[in-house]
Order: C-alpha cells, then structure tokens, then sequence
C-alpha cells in the first residue's frame, strides 16, 4: 500500500470511528496512525528477517506513542486504536480488519505456551478500554470484549463477553456495524443475577403471604 493511499484511508478511518477529529491534518498527530505506520515498516524489516531493526524501530514507536505492537504480530487493514496508551499486541498475535481496541488493551500470552503464544482477534472486532485478552485462542468475528474484562478461552463469533474471567453474556447471529461498536451499551451479567434473586425472592415471599392466609383460614374454621 503507498504512502498517500494509506493516509487517505486512515484519515477516512480515524473520522469513522472518532467524532473528536475536525480537520483531516489532526491524524498526523493520532498515536494511533503513527502506531500502526510504524508496525507496518517494522513488519517489513521482521518479515526479511532484520529482528534487530525490527525491534529497534518498534520501540522507539513505544517511546513516542505509549502503543507496543510487536513487528511480528499480523495486522490486517483497518486497525483502529482509539487513544491508544498501554495497547500492547504481542509477537504472534493476529488481528483481522475494521478492529477497533481502545486504552490499556492487551493482546498477550500467558507465558505457559510455545509457538502461537497470542490471540487471533477476527473482523470488525471491538475491545474495550483495559480488557486482556490472554492465550493462543480466537476471538471470532463481529465480537465486543467489555472493558476491563479479562478474556482467557475461545470467543465465538458475534458475542459479547464480559467479567473476570471473560465469559459470553450475548450471542447474535448477524454482523455488528463497526458504527454499532460501542462500550456503554454491554450486558451487565452480575445485575442480570441480582435482578433474578429479586424475582424469585418476590415469588416466593407472595407465595408465602398465600400461605399464611389459608393457615389462617383454616385454623379459623377450625374454631
């Protein structure tokens, strides 16, 4: 991809996805793209071998953006990283397109593995701000990983997961629009249990007013 066809598309993107950009210049000063700029010529260098350079170049990247992709992890076209500070995409990772990752993500391994270490994280992804997604699993297509939640085991496609450890609180059976992709509006699953506790409690509490009248009535008949 040139140059200018890869600014273009990531101006087209950032404004996409982020309502704070006014003038098209303001992507030159988004970590973001100079993030994902720079993996693309430290993949370069990694993929010919130059490992040296490769993580010469990728951490000076981490110096003057905050964001740490490895140059080996596989990053498809439109990565989107939304302000981006403490990002870290590990060396194995592998990232789909239209991903969105916000703040504090972390694509990494558990430290018990060999080989494929890393997430794959499928299209139109989106991982909200401080969620670890940990292990050489997938996090399917069209999928939300609420923030914070830490993510451990196989995704399916189109889910929600939240909590930890991460676990699927939706599932649908068609694509989300990246526009759709947001962190508010996420199943809460520990209010979804309290909401049952309390239906049940109100049963049973109806149930046991039910009860106590006919005990009543009985022991009145009885006099």
């Amino acid at each position: 991809m040139g140059f200018v066809k890869f600014v273009k598309e990531e101006i087209q993107l950032i404004k996409e996805r982020d309502p704070a950009i006014k003038t098209p210049m303001e992507v030159f000063l988004y970590p973001s793209f100079k993030a994902v700029m720079r993996y693309r010529v430290a993949h370069k260098l990694y993929l010919k071998k130059h490992y040296f350079l490769a993580r010469w170049y990728s951490q000076r990247t981490v110096r003057k953006t905050g964001i740490e992709i490895h140059p080996g992890a596989t990053i498809g076209k439109g990565l989107f990283i939304d302000h981006g500070n403490g990002v870290i995409i590990g060396e194995t990772a592998i990232v789909g397109d239209n991903v969105t990752l916000y703040q504090g993500v972390t694509l990494g391994g558990t430290g018990k593995e060999t080989g494929k270490r890393h997430p794959t994280i499928g299209d139109n992804c989106m991982i909200s701000a401080g969620a670890k997604v940990l292990g050489s699993f997938t996090v399917g297509a069209n999928s939300k990983i609420g923030a914070g939640s830490v993510v451990l085991s196989e995704v399916p496609p189109n889910s929600t997961v939240v909590g930890v450890p991460g676990r699927v609180v939706k599932r649908d059976n068609m694509k989300i629009p990246c526009e759709d992709l947001d962190q508010v509006h996420l199943p809460d699953p520990v209010l979804n249990d309290i909401s049952k506790l309390e239906a049940e409690n109100k049963s049973l509490r109806e149930e046991l007013n039910t009860l106590k009248k006919q005990v009543a009535e009985l022991v009145n008949k009885a006099k």
